[in-house]
């Protein structure tokens, strides 16, 4: 049985559809505008987010999740990047996050493993990991919103709309949410 890993999973998938659907509403030429008082683009928030699921996720159980090779620093520098080359750094972070947590079952649960030479349970390294990304997708989503203004599809609960959802709430599952967004749930972000 993996209850626990396929609830977390399923939270990875959601906020994955979150900041994706997000930014599909930004103007290419602002992915790379600072963000609000100089601080860090779109294209940054993803290089940053893309670096930690890679080092975190590669080898998860058996080397410690902060990689030799990962250069975390530069994952802040400024970039000027076209959307494609972003998509295919933001897939590659997902991509290794779950052909890690796949395979894993709730057994793995309290197996050890290390980040920056700490110990943690697979269970607090993934919930770690989940807060860490759910925080950056927070930034993605205010970002998105502030650049695309007027034109903002919202991805939960418009304004003015909650007497409606409330009638025939639809996306307080992961699964819900992301069919509300257009997406499919799956097992792996393989797709």
């Amino acid at each position: 049985m993996s209850a626990f890993i396929d609830s977390i999973r399923a939270e990875f998938q959601r906020y994955r559809m979150l900041a994706e659907r997000a930014l599909e509403q930004v103007p290419e030429e602002m992915l790379n505008k600072p963000g609000f008082d100089g601080g860090n683009s779109l294209a940054v928030i993803i290089w940053h987010v893309s670096g930690n699921l890679r080092s975190r996720f590669t080898d998860f159980l058996t080397d410690d999740g902060e990689k030799p090779w990962r250069n975390r620093d530069e994952e802040f520098v400024s970039r000027d990047v076209v959307r494609e080359v972003l998509n295919e750094k933001w897939k590659s972070g997902w991509t290794v996050l779950f052909d890690a947590i796949d395979p894993l079952s709730d057994a793995d649960l309290h197996r050890m493993v290390q980040i920056r030479g700490q110990s943690l349970t697979v269970h607090d390294a993934l919930h770690r990991s989940l807060a860490h990304v759910s925080y950056h997708v927070g930034q993605i989503v205010y970002m998105a919103h502030a650049h695309r203004g007027d034109g903002w599809k919202y991805l939960s609960i418009p304004p003015g709309g909650s007497a409606a959802y409330n009638a025939a709430p639809s996306g307080e599952t992961p699964a819900g949410h992301i069919a509300m967004l257009g997406g499919k749930q799956g097992g792996t972000s393989k797709g």
